[in-house]
């Protein structure tokens, strides 16, 4: 019985036979400011708020010839980051 044990962790575990398919991006990409407008305000028509951004090198975009396109991903996470640096801890007065 011991031989039968052995041999059964002997076995190669199963591998999948489905191929790892590549991240897919295109739905992720947002081009131009309208769309990027959209996405972060729900308005297309805040494209202005959006250049301003870009002006300052406060928006994480990168750039397809002339037009700016941003990861919504990417967006995400920069939104989150900024949330996070904002927040600052509680601070005690004097009378605590």
């Amino acid at each position: 019985m011991d031989s039968d044990i052995s041999q059964t962790a002997a076995l190669p575990s199963p591998v999948s036979s489905k191929p790892e398919q590549p991240p897919r991006i295109a739905g992720d990409i947002l081009h131009g400011a309208d769309d990027i407008a959209e996405f972060l305000f729900g308005d297309r028509r805040q494209r202005r708020r959006v250049y301003n951004l870009v002006e300052g090198n406060a928006l994480p975009i990168f750039r397809m010839g002339m037009n700016i396109c941003a990861r919504k991903s990417v967006l995400l996470e920069w939104i989150a980051q900024q949330e996070c640096a904002s927040v600052t801890p509680l601070q005690r007065g004097p009378s605590d």
